[in-house]
């Protein structure tokens, strides 16, 4: 015989999982120092920057 499951109690724990993989992802993306956002944003301008001077005039 097949066991008894409450949907509203897996319909909850499936939004709290959801919840939980969310928060996962904004601690990644905000949760850093200023000192890293910087090194990022400074390694991003000096990537663009040797883009731009590989490009050839036309």
């Amino acid at each position: 015989m097949a066991d008894i499951i409450n949907l509203r109690t897996v319909r909850k724990q499936k939004a709290r999982a959801d919840k939980a993989v969310t928060a996962e992802q904004n601690r990644r993306l905000h949760g850093r120092s200023k000192a890293d956002k910087q090194l990022d944003a400074a390694e991003k301008a000096r990537a663009e920057r040797q883009i731009e001077g590989h490009k050839r005039d036309d």
